[in-house]
């Protein structure tokens, strides 16, 4: 017997994604993104000057920072303060991996770009959706940069976006929910760039291991999943 969703999609189907430009008021640009019940408000800020090991060459410099907010899941998470939790940093590393590989860093300049990802509802997916709305919220703050005359042209190089898969009863499933993510005998996170290329794979099996055939399977339904996500993201940046 087949895994039933608890939400009636087909395996291959993704959550329904959504992206609000122009969120907040004072960040160079802000994106909240919905992917099915997780919510997540992408903020950028770009400053010039670069960290010390980038000073005088030349180049940029892209990072990241993401939270869970207390609310954002049914138990209340505490806000960590002082020192952040390995899994917290992580995820923002992952962030910024991916969304640095979107940038062309000579481009850009001697300037710093701050991605900001705060999950305001948790239903699974919250570092690939962090990942996909990040992007459009990037491509908002490029745009501005040139409308405002500060660049001549886009240092963006080609579109990037995220998505989970997970193996249930020995079956791939694209873009976890919750219960899935928790039920999932194997929990792949697959990013990737508008070429297809592979920027990074987290892959693990909760009990056991998976088979290379099962990762190609899951690989499949990442990229049909990726290519569905950047068209979301035109069509939310054409809106503007």
């Amino acid at each position: 017997m087949s895994w039933q969703r608890p939400d009636g999609r087909q395996s291959e189907q993704l959550r329904p994604i959504s992206f609000e430009l122009g969120f907040t008021r004072f960040a160079t640009s802000s994106v909240l993104t919905r992917c099915g019940d997780t919510q997540v408000l992408c903020t950028v800020t770009i400053s010039d000057g670069v960290p010390k090991f980038l000073v005088g060459s030349g180049k940029g410099w892209l990072t990241a920072e993401y939270r869970m907010l207390p609310g954002a899941t049914p138990q209340r998470q505490p806000r960590e303060l002082l020192k952040l939790s390995g899994r917290t940093q992580e995820i923002q590393r992952l962030i910024g991996r991916s969304l640095r590989a979107a940038v062309d860093l000579e481009a850009l300049g001697e300037r710093t770009i701050t991605i900001d990802s705060d999950v305001l509802q948790a239903d699974a997916g919250t570092r690939t959706t962090s990942i996909t709305g990040g992007f459009v919220a990037l491509s908002e703050a490029i745009a501005s940069l040139i409308k405002q005359g500060v660049l001549e042209k886009s240092p963006i190089r080609h579109q990037v976006a995220a998505v989970s898969v997970g193996i249930l009863q020995g079956e791939p499933y694209l873009d976890l929910n919750y219960p899935e993510d928790v039920a999932a005998e194997v929990d792949l996170n697959v990013v990737m760039d508008s070429n297809l290329g592979i920027i990074e794979i987290q892959g693990t099996a909760e009990e056991g291991s998976f088979s290379r055939v099962q990762t190609n399977l899951m690989l499949d339904i990442a990229e049909k999943g990726i290519k569905e996500l950047f068209i979301a993201q035109q069509q939310a940046l054409r809106t503007e």
